[in-house]
C-alpha cells in the first residue's frame, strides 16, 4: 500500500481477476488481471512476500521442456510496487543461450474498490492496443499498461502481450510494466459529477480537454520520527518496524490542505479518512512526534459541525456494529470525545503552543457538544447517549467523555479559559453517578455494566470495551487522570480482563467466552481487537497490574509472529492451544491503522514514558517485570527533539538522549 495506490495478489504473484486481485488507484481497479506464462507454463513460485508496505517480491523458477535434473537454470523475480509498476526479471545459470517465450495476459473492469470488496466486480472491458501496451476505457476514465521493452506482439481481444527473451549465459533481462489511470473526455463519456466510494477514497470530478494521466504523486513522508526498538525478544523489533511501515502505507494527504496528513483506516474497507481510527493512530504515535496528531486534528476540525444546532461541535462518523447485546454505536461520538484528549496529550508531548492555540476552538466546540448532550432540555441522566438522544448509555462512551472533560479542562487551564472548573465539576459528578449506576455487585466481586438502556436498566455482559475505563490520559506532571472506577473496582476489572474467559492467549476477546452470544469470529462478540488489547495492556500497567499487562503484550507479540508482523484489525478469539496459531478474521482490514498503531503503543508503553513538556519534565516508569527483557527505544520525540531510553532486564529505565533543559521526573 501507498495510498491512494495499492496492489493485491496471492502469494503466487499472479493477478487472476478473482476476488480482490488487482492494482488500484483512487478507489478504482486499474488492472485486474496480470497473468504471466513462460515457455507455455506458469512459473513455479517458491517465495512470495512483502518487501515493505508498498512493495512485494515473488521468486520463481522456470522449467523448460527437455531440462534434466532437479536444479532449475532459469530464475524469475517479480518486484511489484503499489504505484502500479512491476519489474519481471529473468536470470540464467545455463551454460548456453536460452530463448524464452514470455506472455502476459492483462485485463480490467475499472470497477470501484468498494464494489470489488463486497463481491460485485464489473464486467471485463475490451482492450485496445496503445503504444507499447494496452488501454481500456470506461466512462470518463481509462487504464493504460505500457511496457519496456515494447512487446513483439500485442493482441487486443485476449489482452495479450508477447516477447521472445534472449538470455545469454549468466545474463538477465527485465520487462517493466507501468499501470496508470487517466481521466478525460476520450472515452465513452465523461463523469457528470464527483464520484463517491464506500471506502472513502475520492477521485477527481469532471474534467475537460485532453486526457490527464494519474501516475503516483510523490509519496507522503512519514509524519513521525524514525523510531527504532532493540529488544531481547527480536520479534518485538520486527513488529515495531513492520507496523510503522504499514502505517506509512496508509498515510494520506488531506485533499484540502496537502501539508496535513493522517492515516487511512485500512484496506479494503476504510481506504480514506475514518475519523476515530485516524485519531487513535495519531494518539498512539505521539511518542514519535506530534506532526501526525496535528495534521489529523486539523483535517477533522474542517469536518466538524460548526453551524448552530443540535449537532454543533460534533465530528461526523459512521455507525458500527456493537455486538449482539446492543444497537450500533457511533464513531462520530467517539471521535468528538477523543479530539480534545488527543490535543491535550499532544501538548504534553511537545505540540507547539501556536498549534495548540490554532486547534483550541475546535476542541472547545467538542466540549460544548459534550456538556449539551449530557444536559439536554427537559433533563437527562447526565450520561452521553450513543448513538441517539435517550440512550443507550455505553460504559466506554462515558469513559471517553470523562477523559475528554478532564484533559479538556487541563487544556483550557493552560490557555487561560474560565470554563475548566465547570468541566472538572461535571467529571466529578460523572464519577459519582457511574460508580453508583454502572457497577454491578455479584458473588465474584462485581463488574461494570456494558451499558444502561434508555430506561436506566444495566446490561451486564463483560467485553473488551471495558478496557477504556483504564485509559484515563495524561495530566500535568506526567500524572494519570483519575478514572471512573475506584481503586477496588479497578483491581476487580483487572482480574476479569486477565481471566481465561477474556484473555484468549493471543489478546483480549471482544466478549467474554462465558457470555451468551459469544462468537470467536464476532466483530464485537469475541474476536480479538489489537488496539483494545494494547489499550488494556497500557492501562493495566499504569494501574500496577504488570503481570496481566505483560501477558497481553506477549500474546499480541506471539500473534504478530504468526501473521508475519502485519497484524490484522482483528482475529478469532479462539483459545490458544499448544502448537496452535491465531486465525485471521475474513472481514478484517489488513493492514489496519488501529492494529499497527496498537502494536506501537503496546511496545512503547513498556517504557512508561510520561512527558509534561510545558512544565519541562518527563518521567520514565517502565514495567518492573520487563516482560520482553531488556530494550532500547531510539528515535522517539519529546518536545520536538530526539529522545532515547534504555530499559534493563530488571525494569530499570535510563534516559540516553533528551532535549536540552528537559528534567527527568520521578
Amino acid at each position: 500500500m501507498a495510498l491512494p495506490a495499492l496492489a493485491v495478489s496471492p502469494v503466487s504473484g499472479q493477478l487472476t481477476g478473482h476476488g480482490m486481485d488487482g492494482f488500484y488507484r483512487d478507489g478504482r481497479r486499474v488492472l485486474a488481471r496480470c497473468e504471466l506464462q513462460v515457455a507455455g507454463e506458469e512459473p513455479l513460485i517458491v517465495q512470495g512476500r512483502l518487501a515493505g508496505a508498498e512493495r512485494a517480491r515473488f521468486i520463481g523458477t522456470i522449467r523448460r521442456a527437455g531440462e534434466r535434473g532437479p536444479d532449475p537454470e532459469i530464475r524469475m523475480e517479480r518486484l511489484r510496487s503499489a504505484d502500479g509498476t512491476e519489474q519481471i526479471t529473468f536470470r540464467s545459470s545455463a551454460a548456453r543461450h536460452v530463448r524464452l517465450p514470455v506472455e502476459i495476459r492483462l485485463g480490467t473492469d475499472l470497477a470501484e474498490l468498494g464494489s470489488v470488496a463486497v463481491g460485485l466486480p464489473g464486467p471485463e472491458l475490451r482492450a485496445a492496443v496503445h503504444g507499447s501496451g494496452l488501454r481500456w476505457s470506461g466512462t470518463g476514465v481509462h487504464a493504460l499498461v505500457s511496457t519496456t521493452p515494447s512487446p513483439q506482439d500485442a493482441l487486443a481481444s485476449p489482452g495479450l502481450l508477447r516477447w521472445e527473451i534472449d538470455l545469454p549465459p549468466g545474463g538477465h533481462r527485465t520487462i517493466e510494466l507501468r499501470t496508470t489511470l487517466e481521466y478525460g473526455t476520450g472515452g465513452p463519456g465523461s463523469p457528470s459529477g464527483h464520484h463517491r466510494y464506500p471506502v472513502g477514497v475520492r477521485i477527481p470530478g469532471p474534467r475537460t480537454g485532453t486526457l490527464t494521466p494519474r501516475a503516483r504523486s510523490d509519496r507522503p513522508p512519514r509524519p513521525w520520527t524514525a523510531a527504532r526498538l532493540e529488544c531481547d525478544d527480536h520479534r518485538a523489533d520486527a513488529l515495531m518496524a513492520s507496523s510503522l511501515d504499514d502505517l506509512h502505507g496508509l498515510v494520506m494527504r488531506d485533499p484540502v490542505a496537502a501539508a496535513d496528513m493522517y492515516v487511512a483506516g485500512g484496506f479494503p474497507w476504510r481506504c480514506g479518512l475514518a475519523p476515530v481510527e485516524a485519531l487513535w493512530a495519531a494518539r498512539m504515535l505521539l511518542p514519535l512526534g506530534t506532526k501526525l496528531a496535528a495534521g489529523t486534528l486539523r483535517a477533522l476540525a474542517r469536518s466538524q459541525q460548526a453551524a448552530p444546532g443540535a449537532d454543533f461541535g460534533r465530528i461526523p462518523g459512521a455507525l458500527r456494529d456493537a455486538g449482539p447485546h446492543s444497537p450500533p454505536s457511533c464513531t462520530g461520538i467517539e471521535a468528538t470525545l477523543l479530539f480534545p484528549a488527543v490535543l491535550s496529550e499532544a501538548r504534553r508531548w511537545g505540540l507547539p503552543e501556536q498549534e495548540t492555540e490554532r486547534l483550541l476552538p475546535a476542541a472547545e466546540r467538542c466540549l460544548t457538544w459534550l456538556r449539551r448532550v449530557t444536559d439536554p432540555p427537559g433533563g437527562g441522566r447526565g450520561y452521553v447517549p450513543d448513538p441517539v438522544p435517550g440512550g443507550p448509555y455505553r460504559c466506554e462512551t462515558q469513559a471517553h467523555a470523562h477523559r475528554a472533560a478532564l484533559l479538556g479542562a487541563d487544556l483550557l487551564d493552560a490557555c487561560g479559559s474560565s470554563d475548566a472548573s465547570a468541566l472538572r465539576d461535571w467529571a466529578a459528578g460523572l464519577r459519582t453517578r457511574f460508580r453508583r449506576d454502572f457497577w454491578l455487585e455479584d458473588p465474584a466481586g462485581g463488574r461494570p455494566a456494558a451499558l444502561l438502556t434508555a430506561d436506566g436498566r444495566p446490561v451486564p455482559h463483560l467485553g473488551s470495551t471495558t478496557v477504556h475505563l483504564l485509559d484515563t490520559g495524561l495530566l500535568g506532571g506526567g500524572t494519570s487522570a483519575p478514572g471512573l472506577l475506584d481503586a477496588a473496582q479497578t483491581d476487580q476489572l483487572a482480574g476479569l480482563l486477565g481471566s481465561p474467559a477474556m484473555d484468549s492467549g493471543w489478546g483480549l476477546r471482544g466478549l467474554s467466552a462465558k457470555e451468551s452470544g459469544y462468537n470467536p469470529f464476532g466483530h464485537r462478540s469475541g474476536a480479538v481487537r489489537v488496539h483494545e488489547t494494547a489499550i488494556a495492556a497500557a492501562g493495566l500497567a499504569a494501574a500496577g497490574h504488570e503481570q496481566a499487562a505483560g501477558a497481553l503484550t506477549r500474546g499480541v507479540l506471539d500473534a504478530a509472529d504468526s501473521f508475519g508482523y502485519r497484524l490484522p484489525e482483528m482475529y478469532a478469539g479462539e483459545q490458544r492451544t499448544t502448537g496452535g496459531a491465531p486465525v485471521p478474521h475474513p472481514a478484517a482490514c489488513r493492514p489496519a491503522a488501529v492494529a499497527a498503531g496498537g502494536a506501537v503503543h503496546i511496545l512503547v508503553a513498556l517504557a512508561g514514558l510520561r512527558p509534561d513538556v510545558p512544565a519541562g519534565t518527563v518521567s520514565v516508569r517502565p514495567l518492573a517485570t520487563a516482560p520482553l527483557g531488556a530494550m532500547q527505544l531510539t528515535g522517539l520525540s519529546v518536545a520536538e527533539q530526539p529522545f532515547a531510553v534504555r530499559i534493563s532486564r530488571l525494569g530499570m529505565g535510563m534516559v540516553e538522549t533528551a532535549a536540552e533543559g528537559l528534567q527527568l521526573g520521578s
